[in-house]
């Protein structure tokens, strides 16, 4: 296959939803700026395995923009943007593999679709394409690759662990510009979008119950309380579950919360962490949600084996009948919900995100046979700069420190 998209008619909307997107992202026009004059990446092949959607199309633009033969495919079945796909396919000549609502094995047929271009840099979010990479014993040629999300860095350092890891990994996520703001601030917002698209409730005066106090966490647990909700974390990690508890919120075991919780978000990035005993104890009318990257945190066999009848009540909204005769819903099949029932985090917070990734591409080629087969920071000034970078279309200035003061800061002589 040369793509697989849902429909090519659709990249006209595409076209506009980008274009809005690329005005906010300035950052990123930045790179791209240079990128057309500098061709880093010229004769390199890049394949993709991330969210498509808007702000990733400028992404892919830019890679393309440095010289690059650039492929991508959808990180999760249910994220994908049909007529940004389609636009990136007709107006851009970037293949593209994915479609929304694609099943388990065209999830996977579209990664071997990027995969045959024989890429010499993986792109990731979730570490699918680079496990793929790995387990199908297709590496050669590859010489390093990026994550962009917790769950994959966390995947990719376990491989690291186990001397698994067969090329270097940039983990973008571990950026200051990416987790303290994409996790914090665009978490944060698009769950409460996607959660409000899928149900139209009112959070104000609900009890909301946010697994997990990480950056999303914190993000989710923030917006939450500032549309009114009495939020209650659950954590497992008692520095994390302090923090929560002197940032204002309710601390509590999940099985007390899942007695009292009106809506339960996870955020983990662990496995069945909702699971049968949490849905029994719950109140009729309880609604769950995850925003952590795979649809493993809410367990759904679980759910499944105490329900009596399921229906779909409304788009992105299941309703579970449970057996005890209450009822809960589920929203977007458990999946990511700030890219299944929305559209994933603002351009403005992707821009130092994706500017990370363009960037980190540009250092792996750089860097060429000098880095180790481990999972790797951005060096320290390029995390700096786009922070610079983005602080510029601000509008803001901040000082700097004088020759004295570096001294000063530097030094173990000088005492009070």
């Amino acid at each position: 296959m040369k793509y697989h998209v849902r429909n090519l008619k659709l990249a006209a909307d595409g076209n506009k939803r980008i274009e809005w997107a690329e005005s906010k992202m300035p950052v990123l026009r930045f790179i791209r700026r240079r990128f057309s004059q500098d061709k880093p990446l010229k004769g390199i092949r890049i394949s993709c395995c991330l969210h498509v959607t808007t702000e990733t199309a400028n992404l892919l633009s830019t890679l393309k923009t440095g010289g690059a033969s650039v492929m991508a495919c959808g990180s999760n079945p249910l994220s994908t943007q049909d007529d940004v796909a389609a636009c990136l396919v007709r107006d851009y000549g970037i293949p593209v593999f994915a479609m929304k609502g694609e099943s388990r094995t065209e999830y996977y047929r579209h990664i071997a679709g990027v995969m045959a271009q024989h890429p010499n840099i993986l792109i990731d979010d979730g570490a699918d394409l680079i496990s793929t990479a790995h387990k199908t014993k297709r590496v050669k040629g590859i010489f390093g690759g990026t994550e962009e999300t917790t769950t994959g860095v966390v995947r990719l350092k376990s491989m690291e662990r186990d001397r698994a890891l067969l090329f270097p990994i940039i983990a973008v996520n571990d950026s200051d510009t990416k987790h303290l703001f994409d996790n914090r601030y665009g978490t944060g917002q698009s769950t409460m979008d996607g959660i409000l698209r899928a149900t139209n409730i009112l959070v104000a005066g609900m009890k909301v119950v946010v697994v997990g106090y990480g950056w999303c966490g914190r993000g989710v647990a923030m917006r939450a309380q500032g549309m009114g909700g009495q939020v209650v974390v659950c954590e497992v990690d008692p520095v994390k579950a302090l923090e929560a508890q002197m940032d204002g919120y309710s601390v509590m075991k999940a099985d007390q919360a899942a007695r009292i919780g009106d809506l339960f978000i996870t955020v983990t990035g662990d496995i069945n962490v909702l699971t049968k005993r949490h849905f029994l104890a719950m109140k009729d009318g309880a609604v769950m949600a995850n925003s952590g990257h795979f649809d493993v945190e809410i367990d759904k066999a679980g759910l499944a084996a105490v329900t009596k009848r399921r229906r779909t009540i409304r788009q992105f909204c299941e309703e579970y009948r449970l057996k005890n005769g209450r009822r809960i819903y589920l929203l977007t099949e458990g999946r990511l919900v700030n890219l299944s029932a929305a559209e994933g985090h603002p351009a403005m917070v992707m821009d130092m995100s994706f500017a990370n990734q363009a960037l980190a591409s540009e250092f792996l080629v750089s860097k060429y046979g000098r880095l180790g087969r481990r999972v790797h920071k951005l060096p320290k000034e390029i995390d700096d700069e786009i922070a610079f970078l983005k602080l510029r279309s601000m509008g803001v200035k901040i000082d700097k420190l004088t020759a004295e003061q570096k001294e000063y800061l530097s030094s173990w002589k000088t005492g009070t």
